[in-house]
């Protein structure tokens, strides 16, 4: 007889498949997708392995269609951008991944479905598994689909420099003093924190102020409120 705990993690895995759209033929294989490495040998590294591979497949050749006048380094930049770690990290937290997670009670503790290294590893293992599951074809269309809005919005004249880069150039043209950034406050319990980050920049006279699921997403947050502040007091250097 199944116990409770054991009801519930189906329900979950269900309600992931649906989000994920696709319908695994081989539970264990999704199960071993959500499996860190923190929980022992039969763990997620080999599909994140495949998964890698294939996601940057798909997305360039998503962008080697959407761009056909693009260069080479132009389509780089661009896949770059939507394969990089805090991307898949991103759509590894709107499938609800973290939730699905097998982690090791350690991991698990210090808030390790929320790390967005290891949601980012777990999106590329569930995209291998699902290759194994199915095909190539069945794969390169759930990862669009998941990509969609993202790979929608993408202009060749956008610049795809993060916020915390973009400020620093924008300081350093302007031989202004770098940001500074430090950790103002972390809030909630140690499976569901979120922590307050601040970006001092000098030339501004203040500080501006966000709050993320992790430190890097709060530092990129806050710099990109720095950088338009910077940008409406100077209209005419934009």
């Amino acid at each position: 007889m199944k116990s409770a705990s054991s009801h519930a993690q189906q329900r979950n895995l269900q309600a992931l498949n649906l989000r994920l759209g696709y319908q695994f033929k081989n539970p264990d294989l999704l199960q071993l997708a959500l499996s860190h490495r923190s929980v022992g040998a039969n763990n997620n590294e080999r599909l994140e392995f495949l998964g890698d591979s294939i996601v940057n497949f798909v997305i360039a050749e998503a962008l080697y269609r959407k761009f056909p006048k693009a260069k080479e380094g132009q389509l780089s930049r661009l896949r770059a951008s939507l394969v990089k770690g805090v991307t898949l990290a991103e759509l590894g937290k709107e499938l609800g991944l973290g939730d699905c997670l097998r982690l090791g009670t350690g991991e698990r503790k210090s808030g390790g479905q929320r790390r967005e290294s290891i949601l980012a590893d777990a999106l590329e293992s569930t995209i291998g598994a699902i290759y194994l599951d199915s095909d190539m074809s069945t794969c390169q269309a759930c990862i669009l689909t998941w990509f969609d809005g993202r790979l929608h919005d993408l202009d060749l004249d956008t610049n795809n420099k993060d916020a915390k880069t973009r400020l620093q150039e924008y300081l350093q043209a302007r031989k202004q003093e770098l940001p500074v950034y430090d950790l103002v406050q972390v809030k909630g319990q140690d499976h569901e924190q979120t922590f307050v980050m601040s970006c001092q920049v000098e030339m501004l006279g203040k500080s501006t102020q966000a709050e993320a699921s992790s430190r890097r997403i709060g530092e990129q947050k806050a710099a990109a409120l720095a950088l338009q502040l910077l940008e409406q007091s100077a209209p005419e250097e934009i």
